[in-house]
């Protein structure tokens, strides 16, 4: 006979919740190394999920599970628009209802304005991406990831 203790059981899950998940990686670019003034610049943040997680998608369906979001921050630029792809309605062990996942590779797309009055010869863009990796049975601690996206102004 197995024998199962309660308090060790809701202990494990508590301290594992809190360990770093591994595997995943967050990078990001823009669609061109060299950009004009005045022009529309897309780019892309791009998770990649190994097998057996999923992050939570930026609507999971759940007041309790942190969205994925991308925050862009402009400084002298005018961003137009973050596209979140729709993600994977899903049934886990530690949910009573479906959540809104993605799993695999994530891209999302984003776009913003360069100033036709841009000064330097350099754009920097730092990108913010929040996300929470779960197993099928756990949830690791929320993760934010920073990037410096650049490209040459022309």
């Amino acid at each position: 006979m197995q024998y199962r203790n309660p308090i060790i059981l809701s202990f494990a899950i508590f301290f594992v919740s809190f360990l770093p998940a591994a595997g995943q990686t967050v990078k990001g670019n823009f669609a061109r190394s060299a950009v004009s003034r005045g022009s529309i610049v897309k780019g892309i943040i791009v998770i990649d999920i190994p097998d057996g997680l999923h992050v939570n998608s930026s609507k999971p369906n759940s007041e309790y599970a942190i969205p994925t979001s991308v925050s862009i921050d402009t400084a002298g630029l005018r961003p137009i628009s973050v596209k979140y792809p729709e993600g994977t309605d899903r049934k886990f062990q530690f949910s009573e209802t479906e959540l809104n996942v993605y799993e695999g590779k994530v891209i999302i797309p984003f776009s913003i304005t360069v100033p036709k009055g841009f000064k330097g010869g350099k754009l920097a863009v730092r990108a913010v991406v929040q996300y929470q990796a779960c197993t099928e049975e756990v949830c690791y601690a929320p993760k934010n990831k920073e990037l410096i996206l650049t490209a040459a102004v022309r």
